[in-house]
């Protein structure tokens, strides 16, 4: 079986109003080959109040992107509810089980990781990263975040750059969505 690494993807909250998902382009097959350069890995959906990147294979997260907007639908709106109804079908769900992706989402309120395991996971900083170069990213998030007054969007693409310089499965073809 081919293993396909995909991604880096950084989200940064910075108060109520300042919420940044980003994300490299790089699909790479195997341990050799780029795919691709400029995937596009974040997405505003349900009405544009919740934004989510995900990381793994594309085609697991576009399905599962879908999924998520109708469970936000089932609960209006309500992310931690739908993130939590998400989970359950990833794991119950025989087609569902085989998708392989981890997913950020956050809105006004939240930001929430959740996997095809059943995890639903509120990190403990108002930050967070996945992926093949997430650790990179994640480290300089910390750094960022910390020691300066730096926006979230302004802390994703920086995060974002500086996994890219490391990691061989992340490109610094960024994109973001802001809420």
């Amino acid at each position: 079986m081919v293993q396909f690494h995909a991604t880096t993807i950084v989200a940064v909250r910075r108060g109520a109003d300042d919420i940044c998902i980003g994300g490299d382009g790089q699909v790479t097959m195997g341990e050799t080959t780029i795919m691709k350069h400029g995937a596009k890995k974040v997405r505003k959906i349900y009405k544009n109040s919740v934004v989510t990147g995900f990381a793994g294979s594309v085609s697991d997260a576009f399905s599962l992107t879908e999924k998520f907007e109708k469970k936000l639908e089932e609960h209006s709106g309500n992310l931690r509810r739908a993130a939590v109804a998400l989970a359950q079908l990833w794991r119950s769900d025989k087609a569902a089980r085989n998708l392989e992706a981890l997913m950020i989402a956050a809105d006004k309120e939240s930001m929430l990781v959740i996997s095809g395991t059943g995890e639903v996971i509120e990190p403990d900083e108002d930050f967070v990263a996945i992926g093949s170069g997430g650790n990179y990213a994640y480290a300089a998030a910390t750094a960022l975040f910390r020691h300066t007054d730096m926006t979230a969007e302004e802390i994703v693409r920086e995060s974002l750059k500086i996994a890219s310089g490391i990691c061989v499965y992340t490109n610094d073809n960024i994109s973001v969505e802001k809420l």
